[in-house]
């Protein structure tokens, strides 16, 4: 009978384990469970308490620009050391206590610039994690000890184009396929991978690599690849690589496309800090795509609707929301790309000013450059910022200006935040107590 009842106790015990993952929100790849800046979860704060967010637990890492990812009660983030020897690291945590679960280095010399340190979240399926450091080199762990099932020199297999900021992009799962944008010659900018294995499944197009993020769509009834590379908004069967239609953006300077296209009733939009805004509209009883507007100023300065360095914009309704080159949160008219107004509230005006926006509900989490959360609201009247704390301390190895900047997007997850910074990775409850 006791040996039962240490049964029933441990199995339970498991059951109750399994049952808070199985209802509690994971943030496993970059902007949360499914790449669109939604967090699902209630019993949420409504406002901060206090000027300064109190901190569950934080532990020390090195710079970075890559953000955390939370899946199975872990917390993975890459970062970057350069003494006694340039190396990446990729470090797996607990969620609940910050104990290190395990780590992993290898050599890795940078020949591009702004040097902090990887950039591409790590993305967790299925048991796996996969970290895509910013020279190319991709590993295959197991998400729960570290061991490595697969990795490749990415740069060296592919003949990389390497861009002047890295590889960047995280990379995605779509069935049994890990796909990666990288830039590689020949007719290698988009390669996918057999998730389990590392096996080459398919390469596509000969374009030089963005810093943007694939997505996954339905288009006329079909599972779509889209991936904004450095010329090219295309649109790739995930399973073959081919090529079902593209839109061109050739770039005016350099591949500067760095925030993620987003998707709203058979519409896509893209921005970026050059080029300009632009509406496309996706067919619905084939997989083709036409330009609704573009919208471009006669210089980043000078701009009409959103042209934005690393934000990705959200979506809601007939209104699209994001920072502008220089700060401005805007909102405009999706039909059109009219501007209903700017705001200049939620972060300090500068180049490449950023925020990182999360939708919950009917609010809007903004993390800013300097290290704040904001709860707010975003409709075509204005910006209503309802709550805000500092959450982490801006730091200067990823940019070493205005007093220095957090740029890595936070992750939501299990009713808290995550956020790193070049020193610290941090853990905050925003549990309604």
């Amino acid at each position: 009978m006791k040996h039962f009842t240490c049964l029933f106790i441990t199995f339970f015990a498991v059951v109750l384990m399994l049952g808070q993952f199985a209802t509690a929100d994971d943030w496993p790849q970059w902007r949360g469970p499914n790449r669109d800046g939604v967090w699902d979860e209630t019993d949420i704060i409504e406002e901060f308490n206090d000027p300064e967010i109190p901190i569950r637990w934080s532990v020390p890492i090195g710079s970075g620009y890559s953000g955390p990812t939370v899946a199975d009660g872990r917390v993975y983030v890459t970062d970057r050391i350069t003494k006694p020897k340039q190396v990446e690291r990729v470090h797996c945590f607990d969620w609940e206590t910050g104990d290190e679960i395990w780590s992993y280095t290898y050599d890795c010399v940078y020949k591009i610039d702004y040097s902090a340190g990887p950039r591409a979240n790590v993305t967790v399926h299925d048991g796996l994690a996969y970290a895509l450091g910013a020279m190319g080199h991709l590993h295959c762990f197991d998400a729960a000890t570290g061991e490595i099932k697969w990795k490749k020199d990415l740069n060296t297999e592919y003949n990389i184009n390497m861009p002047i900021w890295g590889i960047a992009c995280a990379p995605i799962v779509e069935a049994d396929n890990l796909i990666v944008q990288i830039g590689g010659k020949p007719d290698a900018c988009i390669v996918a991978f057999d998730r389990k294995t590392g096996e080459e499944k398919w390469k596509a197009l000969e374009d030089n690599a963005s810093y943007s993020a694939p997505i996954i769509i339905t288009q006329a009834g079909k599972r779509v690849l889209i991936c904004w590379t450095g010329a090219n908004v295309a649109a790739l069967n995930p399973q073959t690589g081919k090529l079902h239609w593209k839109y061109p953006i050739p770039p005016t300077r350099w591949e500067i496309g760095i925030a993620t296209p987003i998707v709203s009733n058979n519409r896509l939009f893209v921005t970026n800090f050059y080029e300009g805004a632009f509406l496309l509209k996706l067919s619905t009883d084939e997989l083709d795509v036409k330009l609704v507007w573009h919208k471009q100023g006669k210089d980043e300065k000078n701009t009409e609707a959103i042209q934005t360095t690393m934000s990705t914009p959200i979506w809601a309704g007939d209104y699209i929301y994001g920072v502008d080159s220089y700060g401005e949160l805007r909102c405009i008219d999706a039909r059109n790309g009219d501007r209903i107004w700017e705001d200049l509230s939620a972060v300090k005006r500068a180049r490449w000013s950023t925020i990182h926006f999360v939708q919950n509900g009917d609010r809007v989490w903004m993390f800013n450059e300097h290290g704040e959360l904001l709860i707010t609201k975003l409709s075509p009247e204005g910006l209503s910022i309802i709550s805000r704390a500092k959450l982490i301390e801006p730091t200067r190895d990823q940019l070493n200006r205005r007093g220095g900047v957090t740029w890595a997007h936070p992750a939501f997850a299990y009713k808290h935040v995550f956020a790193r910074n070049d020193n610290e990775l941090v853990c905050a409850s925003l549990e309604k107590k």
